[in-house]
């Protein structure tokens, strides 16, 4: 492929000019309908093609992320397969080791992530600290080159069929819990890692708890600078919230408020009254305002750590998924009550609506909607502090040791 260097200045036409030529280079050379979707992605990153607002060599061409968008629709209308469905966290883990890794961990991690040959999962939450996700405590300990790790994880979505992980340690119990925290890519497959499924309300283990025993991870796969976790586990966050509210850019009409009107299409002219159809409509409405404000919000992402605008849409996803599911239940009436099958079963992709397994999954997964990438409570509390300007709750323990403060 032509290997151009977009330097600092280049005017936005001539960005665009060189996303078009990459694309119909790849197209020329790679055609998407005769290989598997890995060999595929695999081209697509070589060509700079993966995150275009990465730098070149690593997956992208240096250029703004909206061009992002322009390799997609592209690449879809010409049969590019989409990305499996449980490999959602590259949208997390690509940018948090783009912004904060070695270039060796870079080029070990990026691209075998982006063909979906390396799949992903997120290991932050622990039992005693979900919502304050800096009071966490399991422990990394340096020995060596390695550092030996011990401590319980939690919610960790598709961590049984993960590679690597985010993992994110309490490296210095002296030091305020938001300054002594490190993060690591973590090889599931190392001895004294152990994933246990957790049972959901819909009879799904998507979710897991995973133990950590002795665990030794390299130096070299430290994210980060010692003690930098904070820092490096909000490039996660902030991504996290933006693909969760963003929702891939669905298409207008599709997704949960897609299962609604499937609903409203098959009930009985009798019970298809005016005001019934006002609630499907003023549902519609914010679904379709949510998705042109996620497509806008998407479009105009920061490279690296996205700002707080992500909350935005992750909030309004969470709280609408929820309103029109509920009422996806109540238009069916009694026979909502019915026809679902909760025989316990570990998933092997991700789903976070649910709408593909019917309406009865669907008003039941999106319950988690507002917990997982941060509560709706949280969210709230960023906007207020971040977009607001209102001011934060009190934090007694903020500058407080971690290892001094109580718990129970």
């Amino acid at each position: 492929m032509t290997n151009t260097v977009t330097e600092p200045g280049v005017s936005a036409d001539t960005q665009a000019k060189l996303v078009r030529d990459a694309i119909a280079e790849l197209l020329r050379d790679h055609d998407p309908t005769a290989m598997s979707r890995e060999e595929f992605r695999g081209h697509q990153y070589d060509y700079g093609l993966a995150w275009v607002y990465f730098d070149e060599g690593f997956g992208g061409l240096g250029v703004r992320s909206q061009l992002q968008r322009v390799v997609e629709d592209e690449l879809k209308a010409a049969g590019a397969k989409p990305a499996d469905p449980s490999g959602f966290f590259l949208a997390l883990a690509g940018p948090t080791i783009h912004t904060h890794g070695t270039d060796e961990q870079k080029r070990r991690f990026l691209r075998p992530m982006f063909t979906g040959e390396e799949r992903w999962c997120q290991l932050f939450s622990e039992p005693g600290a979900g919502s304050d996700f800096a009071g966490l405590g399991t422990k990394a300990v340096l020995d060596g080159d390695e550092w030996i790790v011990n401590g319980q994880k939690v919610w960790n979505t598709i961590a049984h069929l993960a590679d690597w992980g985010m993992l994110v340690t309490r490296s210095d119990p002296d030091t305020p819990k938001h300054k002594g925290m490190t993060y690591f890519a973590l090889d599931m497959k190392s001895p004294g890692v152990e994933v246990r499924p957790l049972r959901q309300i819909t009879g799904e283990a998507e979710f897991n708890e995973v133990y950590l025993t002795d665990v030794r991870v390299p130096d070299a796969h430290r994210i980060g600078d010692i003690g930098e976790g904070w820092r490096v586990s909000l490039t996660t966050l902030m991504n996290e919230r933006t693909a969760i509210g963003s929702g891939g850019a669905p298409k207008r009409g599709s997704g949960a408020i897609a299962s609604l009107v499937g609903v409203w299409n098959e009930l009985p002219d009798d019970q298809k009254t005016g005001a019934r159809r006002d609630e499907l409509m003023k549902l519609w409405i914010g679904a379709e305002v949510l998705r042109l404000t996620s497509m806008r919000a998407s479009t105009n992402r920061r490279a690296g750590n996205p700002g707080p605008e992500g909350s935005v849409a992750k909030l309004a996803f969470a709280e609408l998924n929820k309103a029109v599911m509920e009422k996806a239940v109540e238009f069916q009436g009694a026979a909502g009550m019915v026809g679902y099958d909760y025989t316990f079963r570990r998933p092997d992709e991700l789903s976070a609506t649910g709408t593909e397994t019917g309406v009865g999954h669907a008003f039941l997964r999106v319950r988690a909607n507002s917990i997982e990438g941060g509560t709706s409570e949280i969210m709230r509390n960023i906007l207020g502090e971040q977009v607001l300007g209102l001011p934060g709750e009190p934090r007694v323990d903020k500058d407080v040791n971690w290892s001094e403060v109580p718990r129970s």
